[in-house]
């Protein structure tokens, strides 16, 4: 996909880089303060076009490649984890469904809503089943009365949940079915379908100003048109597509934030003085300093080299897994060592080492866990051996 041209979309990361640190960051204390985002913040949002950063032009979005949507959220993710969380499902995962089993009717309805930032959420995990999708109960059942389904079950957990619009439920149509996963389909459901409900936001350890919330589904009656390409069994199969999408968002943001917090600490270690000098001169700190660099360095290289095989159409699963792994454990390293090179002031609500610490947390669980990863990255690589495949 060649997405938005060079020269322009230089431009548009410029004002973007401008905006986060002008306007983001000095805004952060007030997200903290009230668990939310500013609506003046969330407009100007809406006006720059972040919430249709992949939909195609013609359809009302900025048609960016993946190569240039993973920076913008690199960049984006220099801010608190909120500024990125609240249009990530849009521009992430609910677009890449839509890309990828999206009807040509559903395209031409949905993705001009969502280019204009109403906004989206997820679906998929459950109070019993997250990364096994075989425990699903959220069920699809043909509606008895005539053309459409009822849907009836509840999801946990769910991003951006209590103030979204449309909702990419995946629900079970079929009790078993071979292949693996075809009982679960996709549907895209208003939030406002009678039989439509969000529990309270959840409480978190970070990640202020983001809202997570259970979604219950109590006879929400849906039309036909609502299932996802069409067709039933293929909402699996949408939902681990769009997730390759998230995962390579997700380490975007893992290497974004991780940039921040290590500034902090170069900043830090510049200001503080010990035995009479700056502690960025001793060499302890200074291997704290260059770890993380490198670190960070290894995670854009993988980065760059994701994206670019996902815009030349590659299949990416493996790659996505494994920069998704290697970029949130790298945050949780480079974190860590902020809030050292901090010492005691590292662990006090009044400095940001501590933020930065809880924030990096869940970057290593949502969107696939490090395990789940692993085993995926290391099934495919079995797979490819089984098949006589150089990898």
């Amino acid at each position: 996909m060649s997405g938005m041209d060079a020269d322009t979309f230089e431009q548009f990361h410029e004002q973007l880089q401008r905006y986060v640190r002008e306007r983001l960051i000095p805004a952060e204390k007030d997200v903290i303060a009230n668990d939310k985002i500013p609506a003046d913040i969330v407009d100007e949002m809406k006006d720059m076009g972040l919430f249709g950063l992949t939909v195609p032009e013609e359809y009302g979005g900025a048609g960016l490649s993946v190569t240039q949507y993973a920076q913008t959220v690199k960049t984006m993710a220099y801010a608190a984890p909120a500024f990125r969380s609240i249009f990530s499902i849009n521009v992430g995962m609910f677009n890449s469904a839509i890309k990828n089993g999206g009807t040509d009717a559903q395209k031409a309805e949905w993705w001009p809503r969502i280019a204009g930032g109403e906004i989206a959420c997820f679906g998929l995990t459950e109070p019993g089943s997250g990364s096994d999708s075989a425990a699903m109960q959220t069920t699809a059942k043909p509606d008895p009365d005539g053309n459409g389904w009822i849907l009836n079950g509840s999801k946990r957990y769910i991003t951006n949940a209590p103030h979204a619009d449309v909702a990419l439920i995946m629900a079970r149509t079929e009790k078993e079915a071979l292949p693996k996963n075809a009982h679960v389909s996709a549907f895209i459901v208003p939030m406002d379908t009678p039989g439509m409900s969000t529990g309270s936001p959840d409480h978190k350890m970070g990640q202020a100003g983001s809202h997570v919330s259970d979604v219950y589904l109590e006879d929400v009656h849906v039309p036909a048109d609502a299932l996802l390409g069409g067709e039933t069994g293929q909402g699996f199969r949408f939902a681990m597509q769009s997730l390759d999408n998230g995962r390579i968002s997700v380490g975007a943001a893992s290497t974004g934030y991780a940039k921040r917090a290590l500034d902090s600490a170069v900043r830090y270690a510049n200001e503080r003085q010990a035995f009479g000098e700056p502690i960025a001169n001793f060499q302890l700190i200074q291997a704290m300093l260059a770890e993380s660099w490198t670190e960070i360095y290894a995670a854009e290289a993988m980065m760059a080299d994701v994206t670019a095989r996902v815009d030349r159409g590659e299949n990416t699963i493996k790659h996505a897994a494994a920069f998704k792994v290697f970029a949130s454990e790298m945050c949780g390293r480079v974190v860590d060592r902020v809030v050292q090179i901090y010492g005691g002031a590292g662990y006090l609500t009044e400095y940001d080492a501590e933020r930065f610490f809880r924030d990096a947390r869940l970057y290593r669980i949502y969107e696939g866990t490090t395990q789940i990863l692993q085993l995926q990255v290391a099934k495919h690589m079995l797979r490819e051996f089984a098949a006589g495949v150089q990898a």
